[in-house]
């Protein structure tokens, strides 16, 4: 996956994970932002139901 249109870069979350507890490579980092990214672009929103009147 290209990271060149995304909002959070490697090193960004190397960062954040570290804040958090979470030891990982950049290897690592990138697929944790790889999964992320697939849920989030895949991620459909609940849409509004429908009444149907009588």
């Amino acid at each position: 996956m290209n990271f060149i249109d995304k909002n959070v870069s490697v090193e960004q979350a190397i960062i954040l994970l570290t804040k958090n507890g979470i030891q990982v490579n950049e290897k690592e980092a990138k697929i944790i932002l790889e999964l992320l990214y697939s849920v989030s672009k895949n991620y459909d929103k609940p849409k509004e139901k429908k009444i149907l009147e009588p």
